[in-house]
């Protein structure tokens, strides 16, 4: 088909393009050239200013130590989950229970953990006065706390179910059966089996999307914006203040800074393949000293245990979003409202739709330009036979890997420069640059394990190629595709520092006004917003449930 012949250029340059125009643009300013605001002389100056600002070294420290923290803990969390209950009913009930925390934005889950874990906040509520004797709330730094404690565990809880999923599609290329049986004729424990034998393989299958956690947690602007300390506050967040400051000159200082937090994220992924280093040299030495771990029962229930914990902890998060905004009069320590209304509903509503209808129109444009291109160059696989193995999975990562302060900056420079600034075309292609991975990673697998022989007993009938692609490919992955399209949805709905550089403040979106409002403490009005930014990708993944089973009603084969 001719159409597709040049889907791999596009996406390549879509992939490609504004990472290395960001990146050159982010470097420019940090050597103090960008003629545009009076800097002609290339010095190192703004590093050494970007090194003397006040508690600069902490804010590193946070941001290092928090995307560590991440992704160590989630992927351990997740490898003790899969070798203990693998294969168990408890295990796919709990795997249908987990998959909806994949729509849920990640400032969402940061209100809803902070509603949640507050001095004021629901648990509290629960246990007073009856257990902690207090009628007033307990001046206690649980959100914000110095050490990122908080932070860390509310990225924690969005990105254990990721790395879970991810760890999902890998499974089936493990023979996990048959290594279990052969583990536990040896002796081992389930999961000193799971460790020995299988972790290794799974491991590389999920490498890189164990880097992007890496990548992203260290890097975050919008949790750390709610739930990070803030003096001083991670590196990003700071970032993001001065490049916002009405002092021109911090735009240098802000860009610097954006070239440290990329080196920041390459220091924490190299600090990471030492400890994989060192964990294969200490798993590699307990094999040998014959150590079985027989007796594992409890380390495998406290695993699903901390994984229940997850899901429950977002999951109520998402309900006191949407209790908050319907509160009337809530004191402490009462543990439910003593009125119902809508009136914060209703005061919203006329400030609520010009986001609202930015963040649907960006959304749909931009995943729908993913979905295309997505579609476009697996239909082009299809008919070269080449998909580029390892490597055009790195270029598929590639937006995930590098943090998007460092090159965001870049394209926001560019873009003033280009006059497309505050536009929504920029928005959308800015948008595009994240949510095109997604639509990829997620069509890219089912689309690969169609079975080829329909098409050629379609051909036998007479059919051309196009016409199998839109008579039968299609039809057939109708569920993938608008699965995939509802994953891309739910990454524009959720994006904020892309939208908050390119917007310029004049287009906003429901994520940037509730990040916006988070330093405002009206719980209720936080509620709104950030209640509406979590249901909007949720009625994106029904949609995509509802349709193929509204098109195939009456064909049993193509339901499930």
């Amino acid at each position: 088909m001719r159409w597709t012949r040049l889907a791999p250029g596009l996406t390549l340059a879509v992939l490609v393009a504004p990472l290395a125009f960001g990146l050159a643009f982010t470097a420019l300013p940090a050597f103090g050239y960008l003629p545009a605001l009076g800097g002609h002389v290339v010095s190192l100056r703004y590093f050494a200013a970007f090194f003397t600002m006040p508690g600069i070294v902490r804010s590193i420290a946070l941001a290092l130590g928090i995307g560590l923290a991440t992704g160590g803990i989630s992927f351990l969390l997740v490898v003790l989950f899969v070798a203990g209950w693998a294969g168990t009913p408890a295990f796919a009930r709990l795997q249908r229970g987990l998959s909806p925390l994949l729509a849920v934005p990640h400032a969402a889950a940061a209100f809803g953990l902070a509603f949640l874990v507050a001095p004021s906040g629901f648990l509290m509520r629960l246990a007073s006065p009856w257990l902690t004797g207090l009628t007033r709330p307990p001046d206690w730094l649980i959100v914000h706390d110095p050490l990122g404690i908080t932070m860390t565990v509310g990225m924690i809880v969005k990105e254990a179910p990721f790395l879970f999923l991810v760890s999902l599609a890998a499974l089936p290329q493990l023979k996990l059966v048959e290594t279990r049986r052969l583990a536990a004729s040896l002796g081992y424990g389930r999961i000193a089996g799971f460790a020995y034998l299988l972790a290794p393989a799974l491991y590389g299958q999920i490498r890189l999307a164990v880097f992007a956690v890496i990548a992203y947690s260290a890097s975050v602007v919008d949790v750390a914006a709610i739930l990070g300390p803030t003096l001083p506050a991670p590196l990003p967040v700071r970032l993001l203040s001065w490049m916002n400051e009405a002092n021109l000159s911090m735009r240098f200082v802000a860009s610097a800074g954006a070239l440290v937090q990329f080196a920041l994220v390459l220091a924490a992924l190299a600090l990471w393949l030492a400890g994989e280093r060192l964990v294969g040299g200490g798993s590699a030495l307990l094999r040998a000293c014959g150590v079985r771990f027989r007796r594992d029962r409890w380390l495998r229930f406290l695993s699903f245990g901390l994984v229940v914990l997850c899901a429950a902890a977002v999951f109520t998060g998402l309900a006191l979003l949407a209790l908050w905004s319907l509160a009337g009069l809530w004191q402490f320590p009462d543990a439910l409202p003593q009125v119902f209304w809508l009136k914060t509903w209703q005061r919203q509503l006329s400030e609520i739709a010009a986001p609202f209808a930015t963040t649907l129109v960006t959304a749909l444009v931009a995943t729908a330009i993913a979905l295309a291109l997505t579609v476009a160059c697996l239909a082009r696989e299809d008919e070269t036979g080449r998909t580029g193995g390892r490597r055009a999975l790195l270029l598929v990562y590639l937006p995930l890997l590098v943090p998007q302060i460092s090159f965001v900056f870049g394209l926001q420079v560019l873009s003033l420069l280009t006059g497309i600034d505050a536009s929504l075309a920029g928005l959308v292609f800015v948008h595009l640059i994240f949510v095109l991975p997604y639509v990829f990673l997620s069509l890219s697998d089912p689309w690969r394990a169609f079975d080829p022989r329909y098409a050629v007993v379609a051909s036998g009938l007479g059919l051309s190629r196009g016409a199998i692609f839109r008579r039968v490919r299609l039809p057939m992955l109708a569920r993938a595709v608008l699965t995939a399209a509802a994953v891309g949805f739910a990454v524009s709905v959720a994006q904020y520092l892309p939208t908050v550089l390119i917007g310029a403040g004049r287009l906003t979106t429901i994520t940037t006004e509730a990040v916006a409002l988070a330093s405002g403490g009206n719980a209720r009005v936080i509620g709104v917003y950030a209640f509406l930014q979590a249901i909007l990708p949720f009625l994106g993944f029904a949609i995509a449930s509802l349709v193929p089973a509204l098109l195939f009603r009456n064909r049993r084969a193509l339901r499930t």
